[in-house]
């Protein structure tokens, strides 16, 4: 099991400095890594993430890092491209990129953007194989509903081979797509249901991953990733819950260290005690 801090971009945590100067902490504490929103939150003050991220890998050596989650549907593709592979080679191979619809329609609408769950998704499933084609660094085309590539060739490629690690977010709910579309990628970051203020449970895990089994080889390396806090702002986690999460497959747990659940204070104590066992 890896553990990583599972941290917001908004509000009190828009200061880049603050979230470089945490992600340079963790590591010295002992997490595997650090993982950040993107968001175009408005009108709360909000952090590029990809500039965060870049200051994050030039001050860090050995965490992971990345964003949960990207809503490709509102980034050009070839641009998001370029951003990765020019963040894979500053980190030397640290950086996973977690994708997914994005929150809310507003974040596309007040921009003039489409804002229907069904155009992102159509939008995130182009958008993820001309990702891919184009950290190929062959030559690549792509004709589609929403996106065309004629002819282009990127370089460098990625350093991670045989690309980035993908992981697609999705909630646990009657809709099973984002499920299926983890199962083409390499990891899937699973939440709870709309209206479900709670993490994802040890038997949740257990279903998803039966499912997606139906849509993998099953001997493809695949993380399951889940995010967790401390409930009522205790910072004992049990071991008994670790020791069940690992055996039904979850290989990252992430600790949610947000504002929307504690003071930047609190959190930063958190951050500082180290992974659970560590």
């Amino acid at each position: 099991m890896h553990y990583g801090i599972y941290l917001s971009s908004v509000g009190e945590y828009s200061d880049p400095t603050l979230l470089v100067n945490l992600a340079r902490e963790a590591e010295q504490a002992g997490w595997d890594g650090v993982f950040i929103w993107d968001h175009m939150s408005q009108p709360n003050a909000a952090a590029d993430p990809w500039v965060t991220l870049a200051a994050m890998a030039a001050t860090t050596n050995r965490i992971k890092l990345g964003t949960i989650i990207t809503p490709v549907a509102r980034r050009r593709p070839w641009k998001l491209a370029r951003e990765t592979v020019t963040l894979d080679h500053l980190s030397n191979g640290r950086l996973i990129l977690g994708v997914g619809l994005g929150w809310g329609s507003p974040e596309f609408e007040t921009f003039g953007e489409e804002g229907d769950p069904k155009i992102r998704a159509e939008k995130l499933d182009e958008g993820l194989a001309i990702l891919t084609g184009l950290w190929t660094a062959k030559r690549f085309s792509y004709s589609g509903k929403h996106y065309q590539v004629k002819d282009a060739c990127f370089l460098p490629p990625p350093i991670q081979s045989p690309r980035i690690p993908i992981w697609a977010c999705g909630a646990w709910s009657n809709n099973k797509a984002p499920f299926r579309r983890a199962a083409r990628w390499d990891g899937v970051v699973a939440i709870c249901g709309p209206g479900e203020n709670r993490p994802i449970l040890v038997e949740d895990v257990r279903a998803i991953r039966a499912y997606i089994a139906q849509y993998r080889t099953p001997y493809d390396p695949f993380d399951i990733v889940i995010i967790r806090w401390s409930e009522g702002g205790r910072i004992t986690i049990e071991q008994q819950e670790i020791a069940q999460c690992t055996e039904v497959g979850v290989t990252w747990w992430l600790e949610d260290l947000s504002t929307e659940r504690f003071s930047l204070k609190e959190a930063r104590e958190r951050l500082h005690k180290g992974p659970p066992g560590y």
